[in-house]
């Protein structure tokens, strides 16, 4: 069973930072890696072509052995999760009537993308809504996905866990049903990849998509996505000279090359060899690595639960267990907590969490401990009392 974490950071003891889903705070060994990438910077000399190449191949090895891909060369690096979803609807072939199947209150890079699809080529965009249900929400919201796809489906895009509030969905039965329909699965999985096992070849998505700064604990403005077979052959965002057979000869630059490198290569990022984020953000995944994500996952959940069960007896609304993350999940308040006054008990106590439509957004990580969820249940309990002013 994993330990508390919290020497691997810098967060002070007074403060009860339950916010990762919003950024996460940089390990000290990837912050000293970046302050050193930084300073070698000032020497460029130092930087050789394999640094070009060798770092963000160990990073990608690292990412690939993460989500469980057998080859790294299927991995990308990206800039931000709106360009690895982009990168997808370029490259997307539809039918006339075409539809495209998304989830509501999805995070806007993983809806305005295919607003602009729709827009630009017809077709349809269905939002499906949770269900108003006493039933399990992970549960009902998925059903309600399933009914959504049919033979005109050309992608069901949708993240792992619903960002706002932590919502899980069964991605296997929903990857069954974009297969019958042939029907692309592209999963957004920057809240959850590094915090909550994700298996490629269990789910066999044909795109994963993740920004690097959250559970991946890595740098921000860079991230890293997956392209399954679908996109071999694809049209990039970008043409840049690194994407290219023999780019590694730099003398033969200025013989221009027509073929990619192949698989993923084709998709990466311009200055995708980023000489500072580029060893932070493996640096991260490695520490990941050696933690395990299912021990991630074990810790949050084994922290949090004893908190979700006060939360409930308070007369919060919270999702049932086999749907609920322990790394991330949305507290709905009941009627006599006033949200301001909370937000203000919060403020004063030094925690720190999420309001994210009519949820608060809880999301724990290893550098949490008791007395944080401690601190975060006196704000509830001073709420409620009367003469609270």
């Amino acid at each position: 069973m994993l330990d508390c974490q919290s020497d691997k950071f810098s967060l002070p003891e007074e403060v009860s930072y339950l916010n990762c889903a919003y950024m996460s705070p940089l390990l000290k060994q990837v912050a000293s890696k970046g302050e050193f990438q930084v300073q070698r910077k000032s020497i460029p000399y130092s930087i050789h072509v394999n640094d070009f190449y060798e770092p963000l191949q160990d990073l990608k090895q690292a990412f690939a052995q993460l989500i469980n891909v057998d080859n790294p060369d299927r991995i990308a690096p990206i800039p931000a999760a709106s360009y690895g979803m982009s990168t997808v609807a370029n490259n997307v072939v539809m039918q006339p009537g075409f539809n495209i199947v998304v989830v509501e209150e999805q995070f806007p890079s993983n809806y305005y993308v295919w607003e602009r699809l729709v827009m630009e080529k017809g077709g349809e965009i269905r939002v499906v809504k949770l269900p108003q249900t006493e039933r399990v929400r992970g549960l009902a919201w998925t059903e309600a996905i399933l009914e959504q796809i049919d033979e005109q489906t050309a992608v069901l895009a949708l993240s792992h866990i619903h960002w706002a509030d932590g919502t899980q969905f069964d991605l296997i039965s929903l990857r069954e049903k974009t297969k019958a329909c042939d029907a692309l699965l592209v999963i957004d999985g920057t809240q959850s990849v590094g915090a909550l096992p994700f298996d490629v070849e269990a789910i066999q998505p044909d795109a994963l998509i993740c920004a690097g700064y959250k559970w991946l604990l890595g740098p921000y403005s860079t991230g890293l996505a997956y392209y399954g077979p679908y996109f071999d052959n694809g049209k990039p965002i970008e043409e840049n000279w690194i994407n290219r057979q023999e780019s590694e000869d730099f003398k033969n630059l200025v013989n221009y090359q027509s073929n990619y490198k192949p698989f993923a290569h084709r998709y990466g990022v311009g200055e995708q060899s980023n000489f500072i984020l580029v060893p932070m953000l493996e640096a991260a995944i490695t520490q990941l690595l050696e933690w395990d994500v299912t021990q991630i996952q074990a810790y949050c959940k084994t922290l949090s639960t004893p908190a979700v069960e006060q939360l409930k007896a308070m007369g919060c609304q919270l999702e049932e267990e086999t749907y609920r993350s322990g790394h991330l999940f949305g507290v709905r308040l009941p009627k006599q907590i006033d949200q301001a006054k909370l937000q203000q008990l919060f403020a004063a106590h030094q925690v720190f969490i999420s309001f994210r439509g009519d949820a608060i957004r809880v999301s724990p990580h290893v550098y949490n401990n008791e007395n944080d969820f401690q601190t975060f249940l006196q704000c509830f309990e001073q709420c409620m009392q009367p003469k609270f002013f």
